[in-house]
């Protein structure tokens, strides 16, 4: 008997009826599980009772906008990609998305092939980053005075432990697997959020001061800067 494959489910929350329609109509079409809601609250409700695989969400919208709805989804899982849909074009608006951990932002107008096809790189980088997981039990690795385990997004230092968010646990591997090298800002941008833009690029340096931050207490460990070109994580001995 064959088992048929999982549909991917989206949560769709957008106050236009029409184009909330338009786009339910098509995703489906396209084979996707769609849960339409018209307003952030609807859509919190909706979330805390079900499992999706990636959010679109308008900004603005009624009773709860739709950068508050990102807030309180990555309190109930930071995992979940974020793509916000808006008509929104202020350059505050899109670092301020990106700092709430979204994936993509789109602006309206927009074709719906466009929208099809940014869902599915999401989707597709998200599987790889599921399967490698399952391949391979990854080895807990030491920087400095720090353990950090990349499998459980934790940064431990003694009986400390630090959860990562996703996003933090991808950087901090890339900068530990090109650690005393420099390590480009177009390839981490390419790695960790899927492209280089300028201001996915914004977001990304308040990553690097975060991890600054949560490495601060060994001095022998330094994140730095390389001006217009990218970052070093300087580490002294080594090990994994």
């Amino acid at each position: 008997m064959m088992i048929a494959p999982i549909k991917p489910r989206i949560l769709l929350v957008e106050d236009d009826p029409n184009l909330s329609l338009v786009l339910q109509d098509y995703l489906e079409m396209l084979n996707y599980d769609i849960t339409l809601c018209r307003n952030g609250k609807e859509g919190l409700q909706v979330f805390q009772s079900g499992q999706f695989h990636i959010c679109i969400l308008d900004i603005m919208m009624p009773v709860m906008d739709g950068f508050t709805l990102a807030e309180e989804i990555k309190k109930i899982n930071e995992n979940i990609p974020i793509v916000f849909l808006t008509a929104k074009s202020l350059k505050e608006d899109r670092i301020r998305g990106f700092r709430l951990g979204c994936d993509d932002y789109i602006m309206k107008p927009f074709s719906t092939e466009e929208l099809s096809l940014r869902i599915q790189a999401i989707l597709k980088r998200c599987m790889a980053r599921s399967n490698d997981v399952a391949k391979e039990e990854e080895p807990v690795y030491q920087i400095g005075k720090y353990t950090f385990d990349h499998k459980n997004m934790i940064l431990r230092l003694g009986n400390k432990d630090r959860v990562l968010t996703r996003k933090e646990n991808a950087l901090l591997k890339l900068l530990f697997e090109n650690r005393n090298q420099l390590l480009t800002r177009e390839i981490a941008l390419k790695s960790v959020w899927g492209n280089d833009d300028y201001f996915i690029g914004r977001s990304m340096d308040v990553f690097i001061a975060k991890l600054r931050k949560y490495l601060q207490e060994d001095p022998s460990i330094f994140i730095t800067n390389v001006h217009g070109t990218g970052f070093k994580l300087e580490v002294k001995d080594v090990t994994l």
